[in-house]
């Protein structure tokens, strides 16, 4: 690689690493900070909280690092036009692959690195971080921690303590149980605690009440009950797992006794599909960005920012694949348009570079932005001259 293409991609490398950290952390903080609960709620350690935010940072990589790649690019180049240095390269008769050949194989690396990324560590990770939290939740006793609070254990069941003591020993429960629409039970009891299995919740000295559906109530006193918890617990411990959570060889050939493919086995192809032609847009995006700011251009040429320009391209393809995918899970006629989404726009662009064309608006949007412009201008007083 001669000496300018390791200057052009040094520069950019520095620029895309500049923007890619402090959003990914601030992606990462906003993930981590909805997780938080596995600390409050389960009483799992920070030890633990900070493995979880560790497993879920590779599954946001692959997302922002495209779109770092433009700022780097385009940030980088604007900047060389901007002191002359794009306008030296073309007097001193460099062609244009010297600005083009680094920034494009670099691109390339990156759309691999995002291949491996979303083939395979991200839905690994993401396996991990369910396993991880299903398994904190499996405990009933975990789930009650906070003293004097209402804990929804499910939808319809709520678990009240008044103490915790040492062990799995508790200190007025009361339970209220409204998950059978044909009748309301709330369970009192001074004394309580979750057998050392963990499937059933052992109450004494306390009463139930019953109410029915015509509002009748009936109480019962008891010295020692057992509300089961067998099936709640088998539930709660064992994660469950969807198409964004298989790596790509099990996508390529799931299991036919899966329920998650027998209920939706569309979804296991678009998801297959998307991490395929998604690995495409770091590839697809570098030639977009070079496309608008590749080329030296006069600082009195007016139009928008290239970065703007880059940025408001690639998220409307990142949206339109997004929304692409979201069609394919409903059918797989939409599968063919996950390809020729990025490849037709990273085609159009290589077409413009390889003939030296600049992108331009159609004449009747210029004209139109144009009147735009010199109505304003009349309006906020600016005229085309001057009188002495």
């Amino acid at each position: 690689m001669k000496i300018l293409e390791q200057y052009i991609l040094r520069r950019v490398v520095l620029m895309f690493l500049t923007a890619l950290l402090p959003v990914l952390a601030i992606i990462w903080t906003t993930q981590v900070l909805r997780r938080i609960n596995l600390v409050t709620d389960s009483g799992q350690s920070v030890g633990s909280f900070m493995v979880l935010a560790t497993m879920i940072l590779p599954t946001i990589v692959a997302t922002v690092l495209p779109f770092a790649l433009v700022i780097g690019i385009t940030h980088t180049l604007t900047t060389m036009n901007n002191d002359s240095e794009l306008a030296v390269i073309d007097a001193a008769g460099a062609p244009r692959s010297i600005i083009q050949r680094p920034l494009i194989i670099f691109a390339a690396g990156l759309s691999f690195f995002s291949f491996v990324m979303m083939g395979f560590v991200e839905p690994a990770m993401r396996v991990n971080v369910r396993t991880m939290i299903a398994t904190a939740y499996a405990d009933l006793l975990s789930s009650v921690i906070e003293e004097r609070t209402f804990r929804q254990i499910e939808p319809g069941l709520f678990v009240q303590i008044s103490e915790r003591q040492s062990g799995r020993a508790m200190k007025g429960l009361l339970v209220a149980d409204s998950r059978d629409p044909a009748s309301e039970l709330i369970y009192y009891a001074r004394e309580g605690a979750v057998d050392e299995t963990g499937k059933a919740l052992v109450m004494q000295d306390g009463e139930v009440q019953r109410k029915a559906p015509n509002g009748d109530v009936t109480v019962i006193r008891f010295d020692r009950y057992a509300f089961d918890l067998s099936d709640l617990s088998e539930e709660r411990g064992q994660a469950r797992y969807g198409a964004k959570d298989r790596d790509l060889l099990y996508l390529m050939d799931p299991d036919p006794l899966d329920e998650r493919y027998v209920d939706k086995p569309n979804d296991f192809s678009a998801e297959l599909h998307r991490r395929i032609s998604s690995s495409f847009l770091p590839l697809v995006f570098a030639l977009i960005s070079l496309m608008l700011c590749g080329d030296a251009r006069s600082h009195r040429e007016a139009r928008l920012h290239p970065m703007a320009s880059a940025l408001i391209m690639a998220l409307t393809l990142f949206w339109a694949s997004n929304y692409l995918t979201t069609l394919a899970e409903t059918s797989s006629a939409f599968l063919p348009l996950l390809y020729l989404l990025p490849l037709g726009s990273g085609s159009a662009a290589l077409f413009m570079l390889a003939t030296n064309r600049s992108p331009r608006l159609p004449k009747f949007l210029s004209s139109l932005i144009e009147a735009v412009a010199t109505v304003t201008q009349k309006r906020m007083g600016v005229g085309t001259g001057g009188s002495a």
